[in-house]
């Protein structure tokens, strides 16, 4: 689960930090340079102002987004789960079983009737299917899974800043 950010441990960050960020945002791969050009800073400072983010954590990875349907995972499937138990162990051992599947996406805690959504990816029905039966239903401790399937995708982005 993600942990509580204090006030102490939240990095100050100003209206040019942000203009980064949201540049990356939109491509990760922008250039120290382009990203220079577009903030009117220098290249050392936007450098330093970067690296700053990377290592406060305000910056966590770079990532590629796929097509999903492109490379064979055109279903996209919602899970609804709850667990029987709700003892930290037990939470613990459900959250290490979802980390090691690679169908699973996301997997929020949540609250509600259910206590976990999951967003998974199969190929087909059949393969998602197996992943239910075969996977997610075995996890010791797994109540109830309400599978709810995606038909469109409207909107689908990761940006924070906008």
């Amino acid at each position: 689960m993600a942990k509580a950010v204090s006030k102490e441990e939240m990095p100050v960050l100003d209206k040019t930090d942000m203009a980064i960020l949201k540049i990356l945002q939109q491509n990760s791969r922008a250039t120290v340079k382009e990203i220079s050009e577009k903030v009117h800073l220098s290249t050392t400072p936007v450098h330093e102002r970067i690296r700053r983010m990377e290592n406060s954590g305000v910056i966590k990875q770079y990532a590629t987004l796929l097509d999903a349907a492109k490379i064979g995972k055109g279903l996209m499937v919602i899970c609804y789960v709850s667990i029987m138990q709700h003892s930290k162990n037990a939470g613990a051992r459900f959250i290490k079983s979802i980390m090691e599947m690679n169908e699973v996406l996301e997997c929020l805690t949540i609250s509600g009737e259910f206590d976990f959504m999951l967003k998974v990816v199969a190929e087909n029905m059949d393969d998602y299917y197996n992943f239910h039966v075969n996977k997610l239903s075995q996890i010791d401790n797994v109540g109830n899974v309400q599978s709810v399937f995606v038909m469109g995708v409207i909107k689908q982005t990761h940006q924070l800043v906008y």
